[in-house]
């Protein structure tokens, strides 16, 4: 729950506000699918007060290595495809859910067990959910 912390401390920029079509979230997506990570969902946060962020995507691996491998390819592509940096990112010494915050967008990798655990998709239901798994 460590990593929802940090969410937690930081208010998101109100500036720019993205679509689910916006460009940062299609190249998440997608380098997530390039590395096989599974049951890939977005939650628009957008409509919830309370959030911190305008979308979470969620999405499992089924080893730790899969975990540093998705979150790494995913912050090469935003680099080279968005030029974006993340704001901050954490777990990447358990590799058991790694969160990786670009403000408006934060991307969660995680164990099947540790998802399954903490069930984000549960904690933010007033979010709209999209799976990702046929795009």
């Amino acid at each position: 729950m460590e990593q929802l912390s940090v969410l937690a401390t930081r208010k998101k920029k109100s500036s720019v506000r993205l679509t689910k079509n916006s460009k940062l979230i299609k190249t998440i997506i997608n380098a997530i699918q390039e590395k096989k990570g599974e049951n890939i969902i977005s939650l628009d946060l957008r409509k919830v007060d309370e959030a911190v962020a305008d979308f979470f995507i969620v999405c499992e691996a089924s080893s730790q290595p899969q975990v540093r491998a998705i979150s790494d390819f995913v912050e090469q592509q935003i680099k080279e495809k968005c030029d974006e940096y993340p704001y901050h990112h954490e777990g990447k010494k358990n590799l058991q859910w790694v969160l990786i915050d670009y403000v408006n967008v934060v991307v969660h990798v995680m164990l099947s067990e540790t998802r399954k655990f903490y069930k984000l998709e549960e904690m933010w239901s007033d979010a709209v959910a999209h799976d990702h798994e046929e795009d």
